[in-house]
């Protein structure tokens, strides 16, 4: 944002799904609420350099929203009544925006639970949540779920119509309704956690902005709801993957994967924090796909070398993992575990496979797996063609940067 400091711009980011949240609540048109809060972001951009940031940032944008929100009702009806009743509503947001500035409830918590709205279907509510509450772009959620962007946007479009002519109350949820939500919600801090950890486009590596924002809400759902292990789970995995960050990318941005990583940059704090709370999960007798997740994450993160790593702990994991939930993305993890305990060539089988399945058609990763196992299988002009394939299909430079450089290397190994 253009004239903004960097302090500015991470209050802007945070504020963003809570006004929107407060707006929606309001005016129950999640489209045009959507629209009058860029509006205000927009505004805020230009006018806080010059003017400061007000005392009150949240009730501002608030207010400049809802202003926005009264002039789209005004030019969607001439009727007296409804114009009058959408002043009124003004004045009310006006009145209420410093009260609501000082809610314990937090907005972003309630907007990520009204985003799972009984009227939307698993993939619509991930998908509307990860671009209202996430932040994330349409390329950017359609890479997520291996999809067109184009078809992408058709889903998050007809989930904002759905809503609307649901006519159910688009309110903080009870707690029954909370938790026959769950699931969903668990799935889209999941993956806005995953665009933070690997960004899907872009120049750099990680995004750590939406990778805290995935963090603080998990935190903010266990304190909703403290006896659901599979919650527990998730702030575990989300910690004992992120406190990896700092040793992920070199001095210049560049990827560094986890055999060349320093250890002693890995966040401790992060990694005690999040093996107790995965012990807590497990104790709770209900094993589901995120805690066995963050047990894959811990038995990394315990070894003090790579060279200590518990392959067969890992392996057997993604094996459980497998037989829980349909995840291409899990049986490919499990190839490479495979690869390290039985070999290269029994990876491979499990890759080709996949590869079959047609599941994984297009995505990087599985090429990128592919010549990771082929140049650990010592055929290099077959590991320097699949990574060369991974580089031209990801769209985040770093990893582009990476491929690119372990196929030159290959290369420039092969030569007599």
């Amino acid at each position: 944002m253009t004239g903004l400091d960097l302090e500015a711009e991470r209050l802007l980011r945070d504020l963003a799904p809570q006004v929107l949240g407060a707006v929606i609540r309001r005016y129950r048109d999640f489209a045009a609420s959507e629209d009058a809060v860029q509006e205000a972001l927009i505004a805020a951009a230009q006018q806080w350099p010059r003017d400061g940031v007000p005392d009150n940032p949240r009730g501002w944008l608030i207010q400049v929203a809802a202003r926005r929100m009264v002039d789209h009702v005004r030019s969607e009806s001439a009727r007296r009544q409804r114009e009058h009743a959408a002043a009124l509503d003004l004045g009310q947001v006006v009145a209420a925006a410093s009260v609501e500035s000082r809610r314990d409830e937090d907005e972003t918590l309630t907007l990520l639970f009204m985003c799972c709205h009984p009227a939307l279907t698993n993939s619509s509510a991930v998908a509307l949540t990860l671009r209202a509450v996430g932040g994330l772009t349409t390329a950017q959620i359609a890479s997520a779920f291996l999809v067109p962007e184009a078809t992408m946007a058709q889903r998050i479009s007809r989930a904002k119509q759905a809503i609307r002519a649901s006519g159910v109350p688009f309110d903080p949820p009870e707690a029954r309704v909370r938790a026959e939500r769950l699931e969903t919600v668990l799935h889209v801090l999941y993956l806005i956690f995953n665009e933070g950890y690997t960004a899907s486009t872009g120049p750099t590596l990680q995004r750590l902005d939406l990778a805290a924002e995935a963090i603080r809400l998990a935190r903010a759902v266990r304190q909703l709801m403290p006896d659901a292990p599979e919650v527990t789970g998730l702030l575990a995995l989300m910690l004992l993957t992120h406190a990896r960050r700092d040793a992920r990318t070199g001095p210049a941005g560049e990827l560094v994967p986890l055999p060349q990583q320093d250890r002693s940059r890995w966040d401790r704090a992060g990694i005690d924090e999040g093996i107790a709370l995965l012990t807590a999960a497990l104790s709770q007798g209900r094993v589901g796909p995120y805690q066995l997740q963050a047990a894959v994450a811990a038995v990394h993160d315990e070894a003090a070398r790579h060279e200590d790593t518990d392959w067969p702990q890992i392996a057997a994991l993604y094996g459980l993992l497998e037989r829980m939930s349909d995840n291409p993305m899990v049986a490919l993890n499990r190839a490479i575990a495979v690869a390290m305990v039985q070999g290269p060539a029994a990876g491979l089988a499990l890759v080709d496979a996949l590869a079959a399945g047609g599941r994984l058609a297009g995505s990087h990763r599985l090429d990128a797996v592919r010549g990771h196992l082929l140049e650990l299988a010592g055929d290099r002009d077959a590991a320097v063609t699949a990574y060369l394939a991974a580089a031209n299909r990801t769209t985040n430079i770093a990893e582009r940067h990476y491929l690119l450089t372990r196929a030159a290397s290959l290369r420039e190994r092969g030569k007599p």
